[in-house]
């Protein structure tokens, strides 16, 4: 039987009581290297008490700043409220981490248990009449009161979140949002778990060795690996994770298998079975606009774009048709190319999307004598890793150490500790990279701690990258795709946004900026990811120890524009997607999948290109944080192709450049509008010529 503590402690000058199961590790300070969690300890049982007592404590210090007897001020208020809620999001990150890296059905069920707790209580705070008089009494006073750029921005951002989530609503409407908001909460957590299902269920199981034809040997000796481990002992399995269906794809001879495995992953949540999304989706959609409406917005689109650079849905629309037209034209051009592939073969058959990848591959080898498998073997995961990281240090003169002895939720999770040039600490970057079931495809950055600034003292990080990469074999190491590469970079840029931020409050610390902008520290490490000085760094052969050879940089160098019609249109179709399924102001009588084929009718999708996210699966915008979102990549990309420019115009290590990139950029969170920080870096706003040469697009 677990003996409970009855304790008191005091927060500034505010006394609480905290009612804590001595066996339970949430509920103390975590006692481990630098302060993460103590994994190994925390078990299932300890969430909702710690999720309760979190609430719990969280409703006492929302209480007491709702009804201080004092006159509202900017540190009794919005500072206190910043500070507030301690326990439940050090509770909170341990979860939902987990949930997304390392869940089970069990975990799965506990999530749709928390997220209506979590909906409620978020909900109880944005409607607090009496917190909301105090914090607009203040915002109504802000140009009179003495405030630094960054409480201002708090204040905003405290007012802004109060009104749009309710606060001005009359009694019969707040609770009409409240059951909206609750029921959404559990919606996408669904969405999510169905994808992650279907993505599990899928195999592919080979017994004869002929249906192996093209495929490359580490291919084969991983599909094998896959069926021992699945309990088909001798034969070879491919799964719906890409580092198992992509090179199937690319390389495979069997033209039906290929449709096979295919059809299984754009199929992920359209199975009419009880993992089905059609259903969730729609009413995820129907409850979007009927908030928007609520709330005084046309389109959950309007309300959601409100917060970020692009400020309307006109503004998006005219980004991704300003692009699309080059893109499609591009990729009808690369359609006709690989046809004639086909023709030349003697195929006897029309391309079809299950075709794209495999003669795609074909064409880049006959025009660039360049394909996937020269370059893996120059991409040893650790090298990769280890060249992210020499970019940073070269950069921003920082240095990364592994940790050991360090608590890990998994045995493939690596710990950096990462420092200043004069060895002061910055935080910890936990790297965890290869799939598993237990995990969501796909990668992202994520945090088990925030970066903020308590008394005066920093606060430091703990930074996760996440990923689905491919995985050792036999006797050879983890080698990488091209693509995996990029992402690897692309996530770890991520990462430094959250390592690197230098903010006093946690809302507005590293990564908590406008979606739009989020993806400009991420995109623009990319682009060191290809140079020829950094690839010689990195792109070492795994047997060998040699450098990539020159000639082989110069074939990459030419093939940098290959493919990019396909690219960008399967991008663009997503995006135009989502602003669709976001700017409907009625969902009455819609079919999921008829308005998906109308809106990719209606501007031009080719029938040899699917998506890149169809709805059903489309966890970005109905189980993520994408929601009229997703168009944020290119958005960011005109970002980062003009502000990588800044560094070509001077040197790729330029410190100063890199300094200004640091401070203006990395370590200012989202502590003043985007575009301030932006022109403050690169003196101007940016152009979208860059990114148009980047993509052969021009």
């Amino acid at each position: 039987m677990k003996r409970l503590v009855l304790f008191v402690f005091v927060v500034g000058m505010l006394p609480f009581v905290c009612l804590a199961q001595e066996q339970n590790p949430f509920l103390a300070e975590y006692d481990t290297p630098f302060g993460v969690p103590p994994f190994d300890a925390i078990q299932l049982e300890h969430y909702m008490p710690a999720f309760k007592e979190g609430i719990r404590l969280h409703d006492q210090e929302i209480d007491a700043i709702a009804n201080n007897t004092e006159a509202p001020t900017f540190e009794n208020t919005i500072e206190a409220m910043d500070r507030s809620g301690a326990l439940l999001t050090r509770v909170s990150n341990v979860f939902f981490n987990l949930n997304s890296a390392l869940t089970n059905d069990s975990m799965q069920e506990l999530a749709k248990e928390i997220a209506p707790l979590l909906s409620k209580h978020r909900d109880d705070i944005r409607l607090n009449e009496k917190l909301f008089q105090r914090v607009k009494t203040l915002h109504e006073q802000k140009d009179a009161l003495t405030l630094s750029a960054e409480q201002r921005m708090l204040l905003d951002e405290f007012y802004k979140d109060f009104v749009r989530g309710g606060a001005n609503l009359d009694e019969e409407k707040k609770a009409e949002l409240r059951e909206i908001n609750e029921k959404l909460s559990v919606l996408t957590l669904r969405f999510g778990e169905n994808v992650l299902k279907e993505n599990n269920a899928f195999e592919m199981v080979i017994d004869d060795e002929k249906d192996l034809a093209g495929l490359p040997e580490a291919v084969i000796s991983g599909a094998a690996e896959t069926a021992q481990d699945r309990g088909h002992e001798g034969k070879w399995v491919f799964t719906l994770h890409k580092p198992s269906m992509i090179p199937f794809l690319q390389y495979s001879q069997r033209r039906e298998l290929r449709e096979k495995i295919f059809k299984a992953y754009i199929n992920r949540g359209n199975n009419d079975n009880e993992l089905d999304n059609k259903k969730i989706l729609l009413e995820i959609a129907a409850l979007r606009v009927k908030r928007a409406h609520l709330l005084g917005y046309q389109t959950h689109a309007d309300f959601v774009l409100e917060e970020n650079m692009a400020k309307k849905p006109e503004a998006v629309y005219e980004l991704l048709n300003k692009l699309w037209a080059p893109a499609l034209a591009r990729a009808k051009a690369e359609a006709k190319e690989l046809q004639e592939m086909i023709d030349k073969e003697g195929g006897g058959f029309k391309l079809e999307a299950w075709d794209w990848w495999c003669y795609a591959e074909k064409v880049k080898k006959a025009k660039y004598d360049l394909d996937e498998e020269m370059l893996r073997p120059f991409f040893k995961l650790e090298n990769v890793r280890e060249g992210a990281f020499s970019v940073a240090t070269k950069l921003y003169g920082i240095t990364f150490e592994e940790v050991t002895g360090i608590p890990t939720y998994h045995e493939d999770v690596r710990v950096y500790e990462v420092n200043e040039a004069d060895g002061s600490h910055i935080g910890l970057l936990y790297v965890d990279y290869f799939p598993r079931e237990s995990k969501r495809g796909g990668a992202w950055m994520s945090a088990y701690r925030s970066q903020s600034k308590r008394d005066g003292k920093r606060v430091t990080p703990v930074i996760v990258n996440c990923g689905n990469f491919s995985k050792p074999t036999g006797d050879k190491p983890a080698l990488l795709s091209w693509d995996e590469v990029t992402t690897l970079f692309h996530e770890f840029g991520h990462g430094l946004h959250g390592l690197l931020s230098n903010c006093t409050y946690e809302t507005l610390s590293g990564t908590n900026v406008a979606t739009d902008f989020v993806e400009l520290p991420s995109q623009i490490m990319e682009n060191w990811a290809s140079e020829p000085a950094v690839l010689k760094w990195y792109a070492v052969h795994y047997e060998t120890g040699e450098a990539m050879p020159d000639g082989l940089i110069e074939k990459i160098r030419k093939a940098k524009h290959f493919n990019q019609g396909f690219a960008t249109t399967e991008y663009l179709a997503a995006s135009f997607l989502d602003m669709d399924w976001h700017t409907l102001e009625r969902t009455e009588r819609l079919e999921p999948l008829s308005f998906e084929d109308k809106c990719l009718g209606e501007i031009g999708l080719i029938p040899e290109i699917v998506t890149r996210y169809r709805s059903p699966y489309f966890r970005h915008i109905f189980a993520g944080g994408y929601s009229a979102g997703y168009y944020s990549y290119i958005w960011a990309e005109v970002l980062d192709a003009d502000a990588f420019q800044a560094f070509k115009e001077t040197d790729l290590f330029d410190r100063k450049t890199a300094q200004a990139f640091r401070e203006n950029i990395l370590a200012a969170g989202g502590t003043e509008e985007p575009m301030t920080l932006y022109k403050r870096f690169r003196g101007a706003e940016p152009k979208i010529d860059a990114l148009l040469e980047r993509r052969g697009l021009n």
